[in-house]
């Protein structure tokens, strides 16, 4: 469901507890989108679910993903580490590297995509 106020529909925010990474899937410019998102310090953040060393998607299952013991998120394929603030690539095979942002908003009790730019 996609509303010019709040733009296309996600998933529930309370579906997105803090310190939580879920999997979205959306859609831009007809293409299929797939994202992961969590919240951190209340604040909703998303990214292409595609880890940049390898292209692959982060998870190791649907909406599951590896996280270590400072809740940053790990690559299921070949262990990078990102900061779940930034998206920062911390440890791995890409350290260095950023996850790439997608922007989001939560609003009317959602968490929403928003356009780019």
């Amino acid at each position: 469901m996609t509303s010019e106020r709040t733009g296309q529909f996600l998933l529930n925010a309370e579906d997105l507890p803090e310190g939580a990474f879920r999997e979205a899937q959306a859609e831009r410019d007809g293409q299929p989108l797939w994202l992961v998102l969590t919240r951190q310090q209340g604040t909703p953040r998303a990214w292409l679910n595609v880890c940049p060393h390898a292209g692959r998607s982060l998870n190791y299952a649907p909406d599951r993903f590896l996280v270590d013991g400072e809740g940053r998120l790990v690559c299921a394929a070949h262990g990078a580490v990102f900061e779940p603030l930034d998206g920062k690539c911390v440890g791995g095979p890409c350290r260095g590297d950023r996850l790439r942002a997608v922007p989001i908003a939560e609003a009317d009790d959602g968490i929403h995509l928003q356009p780019e730019g």
